[in-house]
């Protein structure tokens, strides 16, 4: 799972956390790490990648509440209308571009 790389590419801003949780979760989390031969580094990676999967795993249940009154065929209609708008201004503005 590792790669050589850095956890975060230097062009990114990065910054610090502290947080307190349990020795038991700390001992569990890095005898994980480290079965997958992931090092110390990768632990920031690790936390960064479940955050960002937490984030995104609420705003897919926060959607499919806001759309389950929405027939599947309507929830479709409203998908392609947005991509076409989507696809319709990129085009324009490739079109504009010198």
């Amino acid at each position: 799972m590792t790669t050589g790389r850095k956890c975060v590419p230097e062009s990114v801003e990065t910054t610090r956390l502290t947080i307190t949780w349990s020795k038991e979760a700390d001992h569990a989390l890095r005898s994980f790490l480290g079965v997958q031969g992931m090092k110390k580094g990768d632990l920031s990676k690790f936390i960064e990648e479940a955050v960002r999967w937490r984030i995104f795993h609420q705003t897919v249940g926060e959607a499919r509440e806001a759309f389950a009154d929405v027939s599947p065929d309507e929830l479709q209609k409203l998908i392609d209308e947005a991509v076409e708008d989507v696809r319709a201004k990129r085009y324009r503005q490739r079109a504009e571009r010198p």
